[in-house]
């Protein structure tokens, strides 16, 4: 039999997100539910100001704040009740704008309702974000035009959507040259039986429309984005017993990634870099993915993809780069004793987390596996 259609994926996610959850608690799963993660004190003081219905109907898998974001264009996919949203709010400051799109028109309701509550909060002088009722694969449906945000940002719902290329493709095209994705999601060890793609309970919970995590790499370089750098893992526990049987030998894990649209004039080989140390919340140290983490005023060996991102980028102006041949030596652990592998597999990185234990983070130059 054929896979649901994508309009009755669309009507049945609807239903479940407007209709039958009413708050995070009504889950069958943790695929959805904020990781316990530390929080920049900034990040932390602006979630306390966001209003308590707000915070009730949310259900995202991770808390998806990128860094250096003041004055940015920020549009969030799949923004549900507008948490994230009036978080980011207050990190862009007034300069800066949010918008935030959903096809459920509960959640959307939700978010709109509270724009005069959370502008008089902030002491702005008028609102900047906004809310439309739309859907992420046709981003150009809603008015939103070519090159015209800093960031996208996601939060576990590319998973609930049919073609995850479109989503990828609409995303690309509305981010500026050297603007990035920054997104959690579910992703599985292994393509999915049709039995589980086609379980109603499933796609509402995050789990029969997660991907499995080799195709985000080539859909990602299928649209054009830079390869993605994979930040952080958590384990998804399932804890229903019938959805278990269902799903069988496969394993889910709640990832972050970033995708950046690098213009191909930034491209160019391996460089040095140092971190000047300037960005908000991240003044001593940024770890920027689970491969490389930045300490102020430490050079660092980075890979040609990295040497662009960080060049044609956002984060242009808070790093000193210097550009090294071809045959320069590529990134390497934290000890440099050699060259570390990248990780790439969620999976990978959710095993070395569990036995390095919280004394090794995610971060480091060549990632935990080059911790001392």
């Amino acid at each position: 039999m054929a896979d649901p259609c994508g309009e009755q994926i669309h009507r049945e996610v609807q239903d479940y997100y407007g209709k039958e959850l009413q708050k995070s608690e009504d889950l069958k799963t943790n695929a959805c539910v904020t990781s316990a993660r530390p929080l920049p004190k900034a990040v932390r003081d602006a979630l306390e100001r966001v209003h308590e219905e707000v915070v009730a109907r949310y259900y995202g898998c991770g808390l998806v704040i990128p860094e250096c974001l003041a004055s940015c264009r920020i549009l969030d996919l799949g923004s549900g009740s507008g948490r994230d949203c009036y978080l980011l709010s207050q990190l862009v400051g007034e300069q800066g704008h949010v918008t935030g799109i959903d096809m459920t028109e509960g959640q959307v309701e939700v978010a709109k309702k509270h724009i005069a509550y959370h502008m008089d909060k902030f002491g702005y002088q008028k609102p900047n974000v906004e809310f439309l009722q739309g859907y992420m694969e046709k981003l150009g449906d809603a008015g939103l035009a070519d090159e015209s945000y800093d960031i996208v940002i996601s939060n576990c719902v590319i998973n609930l959507a049919p073609d995850k290329r479109a989503v990828l493709r609409e995303a690309y095209r509305v981010l500026k040259p050297g603007g990035e994705m920054y997104f959690s999601d579910v992703y599985a060890s292994q393509r999915l039986s049709e039995a589980v793609r086609k379980h109603r309970v499933l796609w509402g919970e995050c789990l029969a429309g997660a991907l499995y995590w080799r195709d985000l790499y080539s859909i990602a370089e299928e649209v054009g984005f830079s390869p993605p750098c994979l930040v952080t893992a958590s384990p998804i526990s399932i804890g229903d017993k019938e959805l278990e049987s269902i799903i069988g030998d496969c394993r889910f894990v709640s990832a972050t990634f970033r995708l950046f649209k690098v213009p191909g004039s930034s491209r160019a080989g391996p460089g040095q870099v140092i971190y000047n140390g300037g960005i908000m919340g991240h003044e001593r140290e940024l770890v920027f993915d689970a491969n490389f983490t930045f300490k102020e005023g430490e050079v660092v060996d980075v890979d040609a993809e990295m040497a662009a991102i960080l060049r044609s980028s956002r984060f242009a102006e808070e790093f000193l780069i210097r550009a090294v041949g071809a045959n320069a030596a590529s990134p390497q652990g934290c000890c440099r004793k050699g060259v570390k592998e990248k990780i790439c597999d969620p999976f990978q990185l959710l095993e070395l987390l569990t036995a390095l234990g919280p004394a090794c983070c995610p971060g480091g130059t060549g990632g935990p596996t080059g911790c001392c």
